[in-house]
């Protein structure tokens, strides 16, 4: 079995759809720039209100890549 090293970027990601949308979107946005991404967890979910609606998920998440 290979040895693997890892590295970590914290993200937040914003979706006016749901939390699921807005990790979709930091990894999505992420990827385009990142290889090797291998995991993420959340680290912290919050919101912005608006007229007592929910207008924005704000989804904290740290992603997790291989180095080469």
């Amino acid at each position: 079995m290979n040895s693997h090293v890892y590295k970590q970027l914290e993200l937040t990601g914003s979706s006016t759809v749901g939390i699921e949308d807005a990790v979709s979107t930091a990894i999505a946005k992420a990827h385009e720039t990142v290889r090797n991404i291998q995991w993420f967890s959340i680290t912290e979910t919050r919101g912005h209100v608006v007229d007592g609606k929910v207008a924005h998920w704000q989804v904290s998440l740290k992603i997790g890549f291989t180095l080469e």
